[in-house]
């Protein structure tokens, strides 16, 4: 046998149970005694539940839940075992206990009991018995105090929401007090002076009201689900991305009106996590956090890639352009079946790497992208069509240009060899100039700011995974006889390669220029 306690199930009613078991009171007598015969569940507009205990001449209740609602159904108090009356001066000495205990962050509930001589004989079944039934004239018999810690991520993950510009809006069914005091100790709200509006304050607002407060610090205490719906009506109405989390039947309204609807996969309702666009299958806080991580890190991603994946079409479309603008007086520098190979073969896996690269250091340091901003942005088009693309052309044509002036038509540009081996050989060394720029734009696209020298060259294996499987494919094809007749390509002379690996860098190096200037200009 362990010597932990170990609590299936709601968490209050365990912790209640484990203070009965520890105070020495035999739990399965009293049961046995007095058997549960009607439980009336606890309901967020009444704060409350109840249980109905006994025979039929004989009936017990007891009630738990909100101090301030248990203590309006009691007309007196147990104390030291003798019943006493309890006036407004006993509620306010027991409403100063509360806030004392919620002050330290202690989640607080009371108890009350009675009894009643309602028998079967006067024609009331249990299922008949209402809170307007047993719910009154009640004996108040004390306070609870529980501590409900937050686990040790939850921390690390405010603090990740307020650097990442993510406002965090505490709305919880708890004591104003508890729930400010928790929303301090994790750093919701810090050192700031919050304003906490309870539920009863809410339903006096009128809409232009509430969008004032949340314009504020703010702390909604003592909220209903329903409560919850119109918060996040009116935080979309003034323009915020909500997301907004859930257990039960009453937060599907809330969670389908939310943008984001994020219900508990272990406290959770079916048919919450049936409404829910996403499930926490641990209950944790953190792993939200760490899903807007990992978010930013694909959307991120998805970029790199697309720039990758645009920075090579330029250098595939100018040898058509400027074979088509010399009217053929300058050969093709790339073929068809050389621009598929880029396509399909080269650029394929080294972008599937840059797929997988993890989240950047300080990807939670930014502030949410605009909502209405679109993945392919003026910029980075700007980056790709504009910057690195006709650098690569250029070295690209360079390098078609060189096997010809190394080979008898130096300073010549147009009446070239359009076909046999020269010019097979002059569009492979086209098709791997492009290659072997593309290493450094791959490298160079891990981060659209940082420094290669920053975020280091091997952060990511799986890239040079990619590189390396580009340049055995664009090898293969140069250097197959196969190869070569279905791609119409020559072999490339061993000492060329020199010439396309000192290229390599070179999209490399003006983009770390393009990042030195951007970074001095924004930071």
């Amino acid at each position: 046998e362990s010597p932990h306690w170990s609590i299936l199930g709601d968490p209050t009613e365990g912790a209640l149970k484990v203070a009965c078991l520890k105070g020495g009171l035999d739990l399965a007598g009293q049961e046995a005694l007095l058997p549960r015969i009607r439980e009336i569940p606890f309901d967020s507009r009444r704060k409350r539940m109840s249980t109905v205990h006994g025979g039929a001449e004989e009936l017990v209740i007891y009630a738990k839940g909100a101090p301030r609602e248990i203590l309006g159904l009691c007309g007196s108090q147990l104390v030291e075992g003798r019943e006493e009356p309890l006036g407004d001066g006993q509620v306010a000495v027991i409403m100063d206990a509360n806030d004392r205990f919620a002050r330290n962050g202690l989640r607080v509930i009371a108890i009350a009991g009675g009894s009643r001589t309602i028998s079967a004989a006067q024609g009331i079944a249990p299922s008949q018995y209402t809170p307007e039934t047993v719910e009154k004239d009640l004996v108040f018999l004390g306070l609870v105090a529980m501590m409900d810690p937050p686990r040790p991520e939850v921390f690390e993950a405010v603090a990740k929401c307020r650097r990442a510009g993510i406002r965090i809006l505490m709305i919880t069914g708890d004591y104003g007090l508890t729930a400010e005091s928790i929303a301090r100790r994790i750093g919701i709200i810090g050192d700031r002076h919050v304003r906490i509006v309870s539920g009863a304050e809410l339903n006096a607002m009128d809409d232009e009201s509430l969008k004032e407060v949340l314009s504020e610090d703010v702390l909604f205490a003592r909220t209903s689900p329903e409560q919850k719906l119109r918060i996040t009506a009116a935080l979309q109405e003034m323009g915020h991305v909500v997301a907004m989390t859930g257990d039960g039947v009453n937060d599907v309204p809330a969670l389908k009106r939310a943008n984001i609807g994020i219900a508990m996969g272990i406290a959770g309702t079916d048919v919450a996590r049936e409404t829910a666009d996403m499930i926490l299958t641990d209950d944790n806080f953190a792993s939200i956090v760490n899903a807007i991580e990992e978010g930013r890190a694909v959307y991120a991603n998805i970029k790199k890639f697309v720039t990758l994946i645009f920075t090579s079409n330029t250098p595939e479309a100018v040898p058509f352009i400027v074979h088509a603008l010399s009217q053929g007086s300058i050969p093709l520098a790339l073929n068809v079946m050389e621009v598929l190979c880029i396509d399909l073969g080269t650029d394929i896996v080294p972008s599937l790497a840059l797929g997988m690269e993890p989240p950047e250091v300080g990807v939670m340091d930014r502030p949410p992208r605009n909502l209405n901003e679109h993945l392919i942005t003026k910029a980075l088009l700007a980056r790709a069509f504009l910057w690195l693309g006709p650098i690569q052309a250029l070295a690209a044509m360079a390098a078609f240009f060189f096997l010809y002036w190394k080979n008898g038509y130096a300073g010549q540009f147009f009446g070239l060899p359009s076909s046999g081996p020269l010019y097979e050989s002059a569009t492979a060394m086209t098709l791997a100039a492009v290659v072997t720029t593309q290493i450094g734009n791959v490298l160079t696209q891990r981060s659209e700011l940082k420094s290669i020298l920053r975020i280091g060259l091997f952060g990511n294996r799986l890239i040079w995974i990619g590189i390396a499987f580009a340049l055995l494919f664009v090898a293969s094809i140069i250097y197959i006889p196969f190869f070569q007749r279905l791609f119409a390509t020559g072999a490339i002379p061993p000492e060329n390669w020199l010439l396309l690996f000192a290229l390599t860098p070179l999209l490399l190096i003006v983009d770390e220029v393009r990042k030195g200037l951007v970074r001095r200009r924004f930071i």
